[in-house]
């Protein structure tokens, strides 16, 4: 498979699973189990969407995902402070879609000219919003571990400093680059490369990736309540209300979904809305995820040729930009991926 479908595949991937998400969002289990069968097995999204939007509408989530993707194709290169202008822009001119607190507050300070390294919101806001847009930068930097870690960990504390959130972006990066790779997923050796990479920025993440290995034997019934409450207190979060926007469990999730099926989309995407809770956000992140894996071709075109922003930037636009970053990447000198044959499981 060609390098441009897995570029394609994961922004596709990604909005397509933002905008099935976005409909019910903060909605209970049940009511998303009914929804999202429904579309997946009947066909039938509800030309309503959400008020006021149509189906097919992409949140912040993936707004900002795209929006580092423009500036890597403007600028040949990933520039955090760029990214920051761009962060704050589409905040100035109402432009974002379902923002959260924290990345809406850190935004208004970059408006007011505080410096990205200082406007992010500190601890102990962790919510994914540092995550939620973290795919591209699996893509970018796919072969360049270092710079990956960099990248991930430079574009997210634009908006969220806790060391948390900079696990989770680099959880959400990393899996996209190691999905990336032409090569079936091993679970022991894609976990063990994350945990490593995560727990180099904060030690409990890489803890809680570990412990994946064991939870994705567990059907998703099962699994939620565990990986829902990882990270938190006892008490902190009712799993009956699904995933929550907390960045531990949130990315644990996206993970867990992409791992149970990582050869089928629409399964990723049914496992990741099923739970509950901020599954706008747990269905970009998988479905940015098993897009890098299956390229374009495993997005199912009927949904993904729905996905907007409010009349704009649809399929063929986010295409086109997919297209031309990976033409950007193909002339930058190469390195050597992570060699994942020879990890410890």
């Amino acid at each position: 498979m060609v390098a441009e479908e897995r570029f394609v595949g994961c922004l596709i991937g990604q909005c397509t699973g933002d905008a099935l998400g976005f409909v019910v969002e903060g909605r209970l289990p049940e009511v998303c189990r009914r929804y999202i069968d429904r579309v997946l097995d009947e066909g039938v999204p509800g030309e309503a969407g959400r008020e006021p939007y149509r189906f097919g509408q992409y949140s912040d989530d993936s707004q900002l995902a795209r929006e580092l993707l423009q500036s890597y194709a403007e600028l040949g290169r990933f520039d955090p402070e760029d990214y920051a202008r761009r962060i704050a822009a589409i905040f100035r001119e109402v432009r974002i879609v379902g923002q959260g607190r924290a990345t809406e507050e850190a935004a208004r300070r970059l408006i007011g000219g505080v410096s990205w390294r200082e406007s992010g919101t500190p601890p102990p806001a962790a919510g994914n919003g540092s995550a939620m847009r973290a795919g591209p930068v699996g893509l970018l930097f796919h072969d360049d571990p270092e710079g990956l870690v960099r990248a991930a960990r430079e574009q997210g504390i634009i908006t969220h400093r806790d060391d948390r959130c900079s696990a989770g972006a680099v959880a959400i990066a990393g899996a996209v680059a190691l999905a990336f790779q032409e090569r079936p997923v091993d679970f022991g050796c894609f976990l063990a490369q994350l945990s490593e990479w995560t727990a180099a920025v904060e030690p409990s993440f890489g803890g809680y990736i570990r412990r994946l290995e064991e939870w994705v034997e567990l059907p998703p019934g099962e699994a939620a309540g565990p990986i829902s409450r990882a990270g938190l207190e006892s008490g902190e979060h009712d799993p009956r209300w699904g995933i929550s926007p907390f960045v531990v469990g949130s990315v644990l999730w996206s993970l867990y979904s992409f791992l149970r099926s990582p050869e089928d989309y629409r399964e990723t995407v049914r496992n990741a809305i099923s739970a509950g809770g901020d599954v706008d956000t747990t269905a970009a992140m998988a479905g940015a995820i098993s897009g890098a894996h299956l390229g374009i071709e495993g997005v199912p075109e009927d949904l993904a040729r729905r996905v907007t922003d409010n009349g704009t930037w649809g399929y063929e636009e986010l295409a086109e930009l997919a297209r031309r970053c990976c033409r950007i990447k193909a002339k930058k000198p190469r390195n050597r991926p992570p060699d994942l044959r020879e990890c410890a499981p």
